[in-house]
């Protein structure tokens, strides 16, 4: 699991660290922990009083460090609480999109809006992929893609991110790209034969991309300062496409695609358990959850605490975690804890 995939989950870094530390640490105090960590001890302290607000710790006795909560536990708090942040945010976007919706309907049945409405209508297949060239060359920190079927049948690596944005180019730039894929696209078989294959390799150039069922709209945002919404069928003579500059829509627009990205599927993950990990691996996973060290680990599988470490590491390196806690969360977020 990725920073940011914590981050959604209210655990920043520091927190990330001095909860892996809690677990780990034993008659421990602050100044030391601070040092340990190499935190300023104010910043270790905050980092304290965020994992026991979160449920991840128990404040201890007579002010020493708090107590942390075992993985498994604490990780399920962070997803309840989170999921219902996302049904509130979900009842007002949905309200915010009906707005979209008609507004989007006015304009395309009238005339175009002016600049000053910070709503620009864009007609016709090849100027809206200059307009979006555009918008991509202004990139500065990050885009972010929504995208659907129905994809445009002959264009290389169909099913993946729309046509005429060049993620490689932007990746090379430095710019931050996320993109949120339809599944039944990524799922229909034979129809575009590259599209898994493309995807893979800007994966591994750093592309940031996620799966999802019925995605609810194309969408593509440049620095969170501009958002085109994309036609419904790209080879349309007459398609049109709306570019958002207006706070209102925009943030709108922009929250819509976190709580489509919160809920979506990192590519290559799984929603589900089935056969997803060794039942060895379970059984390790399970211990690691509970909070186990090493020795008690190593007690329970049976084998030398130098073998238990390996397999520890074998493990985290199945999940793509750095930690023990972000196995423990990407195995739960993937439904492989119970």
């Amino acid at each position: 699991m990725t920073e940011g995939e914590l981050q959604t989950l209210g655990l920043g870094e520091a927190e990330e660290r001095a909860y892996e530390a809690l677990l780990k640490e034993r008659a421990v105090g602050a100044d030391e922990l601070a040092r340990l960590l190499g935190l300023p001890r104010e910043r270790l302290e905050t980092a304290l009083g965020h994992l026991v607000e979160h449920g991840l710790a128990l404040p201890a006795p007579g002010g020493g460090l708090p107590h942390p909560a075992a993985p498994a536990a604490a990780i399920r708090t962070l997803i309840h609480r989170r999921q219902a942040e996302l049904h509130l945010r979900s009842a007002e976007l949905e309200r915010l999109r009906m707005s979209a919706d008609l507004l989007a309907d006015r304009l395309a049945s009238g005339a175009h809006g002016a600049a000053g409405d910070g709503i620009e209508v864009v007609t016709g297949p090849r100027t809206i992929a200059e307009r979006a060239e555009y918008l991509l060359a202004s990139a500065e920190r990050e885009v972010a893609i929504l995208d659907r079927t129905p994809y445009v049948r002959g264009r290389p690596g169909g099913g993946g991110p729309p046509p005429g944005l060049d993620i490689e180019a932007l990746l090379d730039r430095g710019v931050q790209v996320r993109a949120v894929l339809d599944r039944d696209g990524l799922a229909c078989p034979g129809a575009y034969p590259g599209r898994v294959h493309t995807l893979t390799g800007l994966v591994e150039q750093g592309l940031r991309a996620r799966v999802a069922a019925a995605v609810p709209t194309r969408l593509i945002s440049v620095d969170r300062r501009l958002t085109l919404l994309p036609p419904a069928d790209a080879a349309d003579p007459a398609a049109t496409a709306l570019v958002i500059g207006d706070p209102l829509l925009r943030d709108a627009l922009v929250s819509l695609f976190e709580t489509v990205w919160d809920r979506a599927t990192p590519l290559g993950g799984s929603g589900s358990g089935g056969g997803s990990l060794a039942s060895e691996e379970r059984e390790l996973l399970g211990l690691l959850a509970a909070g186990l060290k090493d020795e008690a680990i190593a007690r329970r599988l049976g084998v030398h605490v130098h073998t238990a470490r390996r397999r520890i590491s074998r493990l985290l390196a199945t999940l793509g975690a750095r930690t023990r806690f972000q196995a423990g969360a990407q195995a739960t977020l993937r439904g492989w804890l119970d």
